[in-house]
């Protein structure tokens, strides 16, 4: 079973950036998401890339601020995260797409404020 391992969250200021880095224990074939949680919510779709790195898809409240890749190499997928607003706080966490992995990593926690 592939181990998902979750990083780069922080505390940052509206209009700010991050990165968020995903690492895998093993191979990742196929698809690679970002998804995400917030207090009191049920966790979103963020964002997938395919296997090749090609034609990402967005959901439409990060399209525009967010970019998503991976490095094969490093069973890596990583979240640029620009022009953060509040209600990007969530926890984020990476999975496959759109079928996840049983287990779920512990996620990074993005705060945001106004």
């Amino acid at each position: 079973q592939v181990q998902l391992e979750e990083s780069g969250g922080g505390l940052v200021q509206a209009g700010g950036s991050l990165r968020l880095s995903c690492a895998a224990s093993g191979r990742t074939f196929g698809s690679m998401g970002w998804f995400r949680q917030a207090l009191g919510k049920e966790r979103e779709f963020v964002a997938f890339i395919k296997w090749s790195g090609g034609s990402p898809v967005y959901a439409a409240s990060v399209k525009g601020r967010f970019t998503i890749s991976r490095d094969n190499a490093k069973n890596s997928v990583y979240l640029q995260m620009n022009n953060l607003k509040p209600e990007d706080t969530a926890v984020y966490y990476c999975n496959r797409y759109p079928t996840p992995f049983t287990s779920w990593g512990q996620g990074t926690q993005v705060t945001v404020s106004s």
